[in-house]
């Protein structure tokens, strides 16, 4: 009740009636009276003028389940949310609930993580109450395991134009999976999957973002960065969240028309930060430079040697370099 009385507050943009809301939610007058007591607890800052009803003076930057359902606006992406205060990682989490059968769209959100991971098994830093650390279940049809790693890239373009829009800041993608502000990594995404042989059982794409850190430890504090560091501004990662996954759903919808990148594939290039740059390609056999060019429809990077040729890499071979740097 409290989400869709939150939901409610927002989508007026002035007072709504405690008759209204009563008849709408179908409860009476105290259920109403006690829920908007529990949401100013919370820290929200609800208004109410005799006459006139309820009205959402401010929201507090918190991540529970009524919050993240009042805001999101996508149609099947979020639909179902599961929220945790703390967890082992939303990936795993959301694996497990793969296996349960869970909807297309199902997303996991913490506010904490306690073995969050990045590419290769990396650790992923997972502080509490200051970042967004989210998974979505998704189980496409119609498309062989071999095309799962292009939704990284449908994420990361997705991720990207939701933090530009929500913050018009210039944030740009290092291929294939980091999000990038100021020549710093801003976020990651990592992305697992369940198959057979030549089936698809379901993917999880998990995204974490740095958003109100205030400080970042000192090994990663030289390629990382956040969003309240750049900004010096405070923001409210349901918001984010609730972009991010319009813009997710929108995108994802392109992409299994065709299924491949072919109509993402210039919104994508034109926010890589390594399209026309030197880069260094670093394999587990070789390493080498080359000019990068862009991803092509299967989302590889195509980067040209030295002697001319044209070559296209894979996300899952290799790890692309800045010729001087991160980026």
């Amino acid at each position: 009740m409290k989400a869709q009385i939150l939901r409610m507050l927002r989508e007026s943009g002035g007072f709504v009636s405690g008759q209204q809301l009563c008849e709408v939610l179908g409860v009476s007058r105290t259920a109403v009276w006690k829920a908007v007591n529990q949401l100013k607890e919370e820290g929200y800052q609800v208004e109410a003028v005799r006459n006139r009803g309820y009205h959402i003076v401010d929201s507090p930057d918190i991540l529970t389940g009524e919050e993240l359902s009042s805001t999101m606006d996508a149609q099947w992406a979020g639909k179902k949310i599961y929220y945790f205060d703390e967890i082992d990682s939303t990936n795993t989490r959301a694996k497990q609930l793969g296996e349960e059968g869970a909807l297309h769209g199902t997303i996991v959100v913490a506010e904490e993580q306690s073995a969050g991971r990045g590419r290769r098994g990396r650790a992923w830093k997972s502080p509490i109450g200051s970042n967004i650390y989210m998974s979505i279940l998704l189980r496409p049809e119609d498309i062989p395991p071999v095309k799962a790693p292009m939704l990284t890239l449908v994420m990361g373009l997705s991720t990207a134009e939701g933090l530009r829009e929500y913050t018009s800041l210039d944030i740009q993608i290092k291929w294939p999976n980091d999000i990038i502000l100021e020549g710093k990594k801003l976020a990651g995404i990592l992305t697992e999957m369940s198959t057979e042989v030549d089936f698809i059982n379901y993917i999880v794409i998990g995204t974490g973002i740095n958003v109100n850190m205030k400080q970042l430890p000192a090994e990663v504090a030289e390629k990382a960065t956040s969003l309240r560091l750049e900004t010096g501004r405070f923001m409210r990662r349901s918001e984010i969240i609730a972009i991010i996954m319009k813009k997710f759903e929108k995108n994802y919808q392109i992409f299994m028309e065709n299924k491949d990148l072919g109509q993402l594939q210039e919104k994508y290039n034109n926010l890589l930060i390594t399209r026309e740059k030197e880069v260094r390609i670093i394999g587990t056999r070789e390493e080498y430079g080359g000019y990068a060019l862009g991803i092509n429809e299967k989302g590889e990077l195509m980067v040209r040697k030295s002697d001319g040729a044209v070559e296209t890499v894979s996300s899952g071979e290799v790890s692309v370099r800045g010729i001087c740097g991160y980026v």
